[in-house]
């Protein structure tokens, strides 16, 4: 199993080690057709990229995928701020991006004050082993079935990693929408069960190495061993051996005029 495209990797502009050239040139080292560099969205308190940044950060994009000849794409992992589904990508910053990821995350400004349990509450209980309680494991489901719904999302990152949610009700939502599941290469997030009752759904999904140094830029072996282990259809991973996916987010932008790279 080898990546097309690995569509989740951050650089200096959010917690990344390395330049978005050095994210660059790796990828076509790896001979990947391409790469998405994909910061922490606005929201994020330590690690989000700034609006003032994107002319800067864009540019830097530009530069690298003239000079290693495969695309750099401008990518972002949102934040889900609350169980509205309210994402910090606004409409209006959409002409500047080709990706749209968007996970749940714990340092943010959140919607809501009640918001803070997905994020902080969960990381608290996933820390001290304490089991998650049903209303906060709907709450959280609720956000990201409402992320999905609401926003032109093609990838839900790392579903169920310092968070509690039921995996299933967000799969087949993901599923209806046309948004992808991420099986993260970083970090198991799904248990192995989780994994193979989110399969019986019929969601896609893509494998991102979620990078955040040049060494791990194409990586998939930790996906791939529990890929196999559980008997995950290939033929269901859409940025693997050559495919690429039919990303929301592009459609979204063409039936609106918005102009898009990458389809």
């Amino acid at each position: 199993m080898k990546l097309t495209v690995d569509f989740h990797t951050h650089t200096h502009y959010s917690d990344g080690d390395n330049t978005v050239a050095q994210n660059v040139a790796r990828a076509k080292e790896c001979g990947l057709k391409a790469v998405a560099l994909t910061e922490h969205g606005f929201s994020h308190v330590w690690f989000g990229i700034r609006r003032k940044d994107m002319p800067a950060y864009i540019a830097e994009a530009r530069a690298a995928e003239e000079r290693e000849g495969i695309p750099a794409l401008i990518g972002i992992e949102s934040n889900i701020r609350g169980a509205s589904g309210l994402c910090d990508l606004k409409e209006s910053d959409y002409s500047d991006f080709d990706v749209y990821l968007a996970g749940i995350h714990v340092v943010i400004h959140y919607d809501k004050l009640k918001d803070w349990k997905i994020g902080w509450g969960s990381y608290l209980r996933g820390n001290l082993k304490i089991k998650p309680s049903q209303s906060l494991v709907k709450y959280t489901t609720r956000a990201f079935i409402n992320a999905v719904k609401k926003n032109p999302l093609d990838v839900v990152t790392h579903l169920n990693f310092q968070c509690f949610a039921d995996a299933v009700e967000v799969a087949k939502c993901c599923r209806d929408y046309g948004t992808y599941l991420e099986i993260s290469a970083k970090k198991p997030h799904l248990t192995d069960e989780e994994l193979d009752a989110v399969v019986q759904t019929g969601v896609r999904f893509v494998v991102n190495s979620d990078a955040h140094s040049i060494e791990r830029i194409g990586d998939c072996a930790l996906a791939a061993e529990q890929i196999a282990r559980v008997g995950v259809p290939l033929d269901r991973i859409d940025n693997i051996d050559g495919k690429l996916p039919a990303f929301r987010f592009a459609q979204y932008k063409k039936e609106h005029g918005i102009f898009s790279r990458f389809s």
